[in-house]
């Protein structure tokens, strides 16, 4: 792991096996480290604050520095994509689009880094300059999942060190390969010791030596929303900032007079890019009535042919979950689906074959006949697990689809322009797709409502969330006031 420009063990000497979840195989080692290493790397990230030159860099420099680490990752993006893919089971073609994403971010922000010269304002009397600029917060705790381990963590790193905050990132501890490799490519950069720290470790230590230390000022974290609501009770100690990103149960809305052809396309691609392990996946559809047994027909029938197998093949649409812990989980959640009394119309198991015996695989599944008041409706199953509910009128699709403590994202399929728009509109998500399910890009926030999280990631916003408002007035001609005496 890397802790004030350093590489080094954890100080107990402990190491975790990094796993291939397509066949078992060990594929690295790392630092298992502690609350101590997370302790030493908040120090480090204090004293480049307070006493390093990164936060009072100008920020055009800082922004060069950005321009720097995307051309490497563009450099060094089939590497990059391979360990992504190893570490994850994802498709190797999701992996590369990653990488692409992941430099285009860092370019966004690079650029964005010194368009904010700060605002004036009207000064209420005469002779004073009133401005308001923004600085960055201090030091940043960041915590990012197993799913996409380097995208999140650019959607973090990269807006904090434009802003010029330093950090400390945990990523998760079963995928941490890609995240210590980009500490290599900002070492080879030369940002200055400290500003960017990354600790190799469990939740409950680093996570949580993160969460409660008074010397971190602000706390990101993207994961699951117990984990999310532990970080805000941490968090109070010093009343840091935090910013949430706690997933979705996001709905994906087909009207009749839709493209038929294009929204059954888009379903699939909704819920089972990577498995289905995606916080925006689209595992709830919900399709008008009267095209029901038409679109569910076409939708098993694609399904048959989805091909399962090792990411690093070519051939493979959809790869294996991240864990066998995971994997525990979403097999739990068919079960309950069909305790619920669901109905299962395809997959709900393990995929049968030599080629899929170490892997933690569970075949892409249908549920039919669900109800909104279901826990397969209702919570995330972060699996490749699609629950179908029908709807007879726009207000009824509009109270289902809202119908859940989550609000980041959702779709609406219709070829009327007004209705797409009312649906939109009434809809309480962070992001909706009209005629399309998934796109994201820097220049938009992304974030959700309800208890999807709190602030949000991407976009000017995402720059903002690292960083304080300050006002700061100068009275130009001060006379005495004699009030007193």
């Amino acid at each position: 792991m890397f802790i004030d420009g350093e590489w080094v063990e954890a100080q107990s000497g402990e190491t975790r096996e990094i796993i291939n979840p397509y066949n078992q195989e060990v594929i690295a080692v790392v630092p298992e480290a502690g609350r101590d290493d997370a302790k030493r790397a908040i120090q480090a990230a204090r004293k480049a604050f307070d006493e390093g030159l990164w936060p009072d860099m100008p920020a055009t420099e800082r922004g060069q520095k950005l321009y720097q680490v995307a051309e490497l990752i563009e450099k060094n993006k089939e590497e990059l994509a391979r360990l992504e893919t190893l570490d994850t089971g994802k498709t190797l073609v999701e992996s590369q689009a990653d990488m692409d994403d992941i430099a285009g971010v860092f370019r966004y922000y690079a650029g964005l880094a010194d368009k904010d010269g700060g605002e004036m304002i009207d000064a209420p009397i005469e002779n004073a300059v009133s401005k308001v600029v923004r600085e960055p917060v201090g030091v940043c705790g960041m915590i990012t999942p197993w799913n996409y381990p380097l995208l999140q963590a650019s959607w973090k790193l990269a807006p904090a060190l434009a802003a010029g905050c330093t950090m400390v990132l945990k990523p998760s501890e079963i995928t941490p390969l890609t995240t210590l490799k980009i500490a290599e490519l900002l070492e080879e950069v030369g940002f200055p010791k400290g500003v960017v720290n990354i600790v190799t470790g469990a939740g409950p230590t680093v996570g949580a030596e993160l969460s409660e230390n008074t010397d971190v000022d602000l706390i990101s974290f993207t994961g699951g929303i117990e984990t999310g609501k532990k970080i805000m009770q941490a968090a109070s100690n010093n009343v840091k900032k935090i910013a949430l990103e706690l997933g979705g149960k996001n709905p994906n809305i087909v009207f009749a007079d839709s493209d038929f052809e294009t929204a059954v396309d888009y379903a699939l691609n909704a819920v089972y890019f990577h498995a289905g392990q995606v916080c925006s996946a689209g595992a709830r559809l919900l399709v008008e009535e009267n095209i029901h047994d038409r679109f569910v027909e076409e939708l098993v029938k694609r399904v048959k042919n989805i091909k399962l197998g090792n990411g690093m093949d070519e051939n493979t649409q959809m790869g294996p979950l991240t864990s066998a812990e995971h994997r525990t989980k979403v097999e739990k959640y068919i079960e309950i689906g069909k305790e619920e009394g669901a109905k299962l119309l395809i997959g709900g198991k393990r995929p049968e074959g030599a080629a899929f015996e170490k892997g933690f695989f569970v075949e892409p599944t249908i549920f039919d006949g669900c109800t909104s008041d279901m826990r397969i409706v209702q919570e995330e199953t972060f699996g490749p697990i699609l629950t179908i509910e029908t709807f007879r009128t726009e207000e009824e699709a509009i109270r289902l689809a809202n119908d859940t403590i989550y609000g980041l994202a959702g779709a609406v399929w219709t070829g009327d322009m007004n209705r797409a728009q009312r649906v939109s509109r009434a809809l309480r998500m962070g992001t909706v797709w009209i005629n399309d399910f998934h796109p994201y890009f820097p220049q938009a926030p992304w974030g959700g409502y309800k208890q999807s999280g709190i602030g949000r990631e991407l976009g000017k916003t995402g720059l903002e969330e690292y960083t304080e408002q300050k006002h700061i007035f100068q009275n130009l001609d001060p006379q005495p006031m004699k009030w007193f005496g």
